[in-house]
């Protein structure tokens, strides 16, 4: 069975967007009620945690990729047998991640305090929201949450992206009604394990429903295991590096420069964590069949089926660039205010750190869809060591200039030169490495140059009212920067195959 990519991506794309959108507003909503209520140090502990948090998920890391990864040939051979297998070991896993979360979390509890520096909120127990924190994560992995691999590979997003957007507007909403009914921070928190709950179970719902054949039954052959586990330690090692960046970031900032400092910057995180989420549409839709065109298809084929991918998603980054950095100052002065203002400088290392990123995500796809994470498995502890020894060093003398700067050093030399440097190695071939670069430098210099110009129109606008100038600001970024890609790429191969291929049919 060969998946329709194209046909399957537009539906997930229409119902990721309507997701995204949710998941970006409900964030915003929930800071802003709980700044105005409960103070800026509310927020730095919750951000605090949530980076604690994902650090211990990295024991699930894994797995997920790697399950999904090994199911892309027997859904195509129509192997319901081995992916019943598969969903049976997946499962097992997932209960032992769980416990493995717990005990571990439980072991961090007597160094909380060191994690803090200076004050934190009156009358709040440490421990008690740290555990509410820690039992919304671990029980993410029980109940059905398995079988969102079957979503992934079926190329079934937009199922996910219903569900999440349902439980998310529940949360949110109920949330912010218990801070202004009540107050209480405890209620609040305690809100979250409630509402992941419900969203596995609905997941389990709709699975079944629509994928009867597959139940979790059966062993898998000793062989498989044998592989399966390489497989996981090589995506563990580097999947890791990926969720510690933010999460170190906010633990060294806490760590050096306090809560407070903590809440600024996972404020303006939160923009960057939501864009990329919107941006992530575009990588999910695609997924499932980039997996099932990689087990189907030829490299020629796959080297330039990336190709086209990566043009269109870089354009929508390089421009997601752009309207982070004219709008982002203006729009957290209208949020939050100027008390709450990284400077300028920071926001433009921000921006740089957010297209850098970009960079690499849909050659990821095709490292993931190849099982090469064993092959990447140097370079993601080369990443996160350096990124951890220069947030040290650069974040104790630069503060949170130097943190970020020390994320993006090892993101550029790890996650892009050598990363880029095995996946052709080992999939693409070394003689297509050079056309790569080539064609993303292009686009990165073009970026660079709408950047510059539409920042300099956006100066040009009156400051002096903040609604008014976030508007025309946001009217300048959607015109200029789009206008000058398509005055470089209209003529472009890359640029026709998109038109003709796939905004016609949207």
């Amino acid at each position: 069975m060969q998946i329709n990519v194209v046909k399957n991506a537009r539906k997930n794309v229409v119902f990721g967007v309507i997701n995204k959108i949710i998941l970006l507003l409900c964030p915003f909503a929930e800071r802003t009620v709980l700044q105005i209520i409960l103070g800026e140090q509310y927020l730095g502990l919750g951000g605090l945690y949530s980076s604690i948090i994902s650090v211990l998920s990295l024991s699930e890391l894994g797995f997920s990729s790697v399950i999904v990864y090994n199911m892309y040939k027997p859904v195509a051979d129509g192997d319901t047998g081995k992916v019943n297998a598969l969903l049976a070991f997946y499962r097992k896993v997932y209960c032992v991640v769980g416990g493995v979360i717990i005990s571990a979390g439980l072991l961090l509890i007597p160094f909380l305090p060191e994690l803090i520096s200076g004050s934190y909120p009156d009358g709040v127990d440490l421990t008690q929201i740290y555990l509410i924190y820690l039992g919304n994560t671990a029980l993410s992995y029980f109940f059905y949450a398995y079988l969102t691999s079957i979503l992934v590979v079926h190329q079934r997003n937009d199922i996910t992206s219903v569900i999440n957007s349902c439980v998310k507007i529940g949360l949110t909403g109920t949330q912010i009604a218990i801070l202004f009914i009540t107050g209480d921070y405890y209620l609040f928190s305690l809100l979250m394990p409630c509402f992941t709950l419900l969203g596995n179970l609905l997941i389990g719902w709709r699975v079944h429903a629509l994928f009867p054949q597959y139940r979790p039954a059966g062993h898998l052959p000793a062989e498989d295991l044998k592989r399966i586990r390489r497989l996981a330690a090589g995506s563990f090692i580097q999947q890791s590096c990926a969720v510690t960046r933010n999460s170190l970031d906010s633990i060294c900032a806490s760590a050096f420069l306090g809560l407070a400092m903590t809440a600024i910057y996972n404020n303006y995180f939160v923009i960057i964590a939501g864009v990329t989420s919107m941006m992530y549409i575009i990588i999910a839709s695609f997924t499932g069949g980039i997996g099932n065109h990689v087990a189907t298809k030829s490299i020629e084929d796959n080297y330039r089926e990336m190709k086209r991918l990566d043009f269109l998603y870089l354009w929508t980054g390089g421009w997601c660039t752009i309207c982070m950095l004219c709008l982002y100052q203006p729009f957290m002065q209208l949020w939050m205010g100027d008390d709450m203002l990284l400077p300028m400088s920071d926001v433009v290392l921000l921006c740089i750190y957010f297209y850098l990123l970009k960079l690499g995500d849909v050659r990821y796809i095709y490292t993931s869809a190849n099982g090469l994470w064993w092959e990447q498995r140097y370079r993601a502890l080369g990443e996160t060591l350096l990124n951890l020894i220069l947030n040290i060093t650069m974040g104790k003398i630069l503060g949170i200039t130097g943190i970020i700067l020390a994320t993006m050093i090892s993101l550029f030399l790890c996650n892009y030169i050598w990363s880029v440097k095995i996946t052709f190695r080992m999939y693409f071939s070394v003689s297509r490495r050079n056309d790569y670069y080539k064609y993303q430098m292009k686009q990165s210099i073009v970026t660079a140059f709408a950047a510059a110009v539409t920042y300099g129109v956006c100066r040009l606008i009156p400051s002096d009212r903040l609604f008014l100038h976030l508007v025309l600001g946001l009217a300048v970024c959607i015109v200029v920067p789009n206008v000058i890609y398509y005055a470089v790429y209209r003529k472009s191969d890359l640029f026709q195959y998109a038109k003709n291929r796939i905004f016609v049919h949207f």
